[in-house]
């Protein structure tokens, strides 16, 4: 796993036709290491408390932010800072980028990354901002299936015990069904 932060945009965010994919889209961030979530198109504040509320109960809670503009926000994190007073990397999820284990490698890791997610009809200056253009396939494909794999990739095994630390809830993985530890009920006497 890298240290670099991992930032997600999700691009063309439609309240009424989009909220369960960008919810798993921002589920799989969290789940694969991102530390924020921005999200771009209409605003949607029933699905932050939703993604909040699983940051609570099982740990690793989503820096979430709406933004007006994305390509204000692309071109800041490119250009200028990218949080911390330095410039970042765009890497841009899109079926007509690099293939994304050839491209990955090259991609520094001394920088915060932010990657960009599209969902309606992606403006060619995305294309033009974003250092990279990377494709999981050269196909038509889920953006949350591209947002996995890409992030799997980049960071690899995910110290598990240590990312989700200060969750209420812990999975145990378990062949033989569900085990899930409450720290609440570990906290409190008979």
């Amino acid at each position: 796993m890298t240290d670099t932060r991992i930032a997600v945009l999700r691009l063309g965010h439609r309240k009424g036709r989009d909220p369960r994919i960008t919810t798993h889209l921002a589920l799989v961030a969290r789940a694969f290491g991102a530390d924020e979530f921005y999200l771009a198109g209409d605003e949607d504040a029933e699905m932050f408390a939703t993604l909040s509320a699983v940051g609570e109960r099982f740990g690793a809670a989503l820096k979430m932010q709406h933004v007006k503009s994305p390509m204000a926000l692309i071109k800041r994190w490119t250009r200028r800072d990218a949080g911390d007073g330095e410039p970042g990397t765009a890497a841009h999820l899109t079926m007509y980028g690099e293939r994304f284990r050839a491209v990955i490698p090259t991609m520094p890791r001394n920088r915060p990354l932010l990657v960009v997610v599209g969902g309606t009809k992606v403006p060619a200056e995305v294309f033009e901002c974003c250092q990279f253009n990377v494709a999981i396939g050269n196909q038509p494909h889920s953006e949350v299936a591209a947002l996995a794999l890409f992030l799997d990739e980049w960071g690899g095994d995910i110290d598990v015990a240590e990312r989700f630390k200060d969750g209420r809830l812990e999975i145990v993985p378990s062949k033989d069904g569900k085990v899930v530890i409450d720290r609440d009920d570990e906290n409190q006497g008979c």
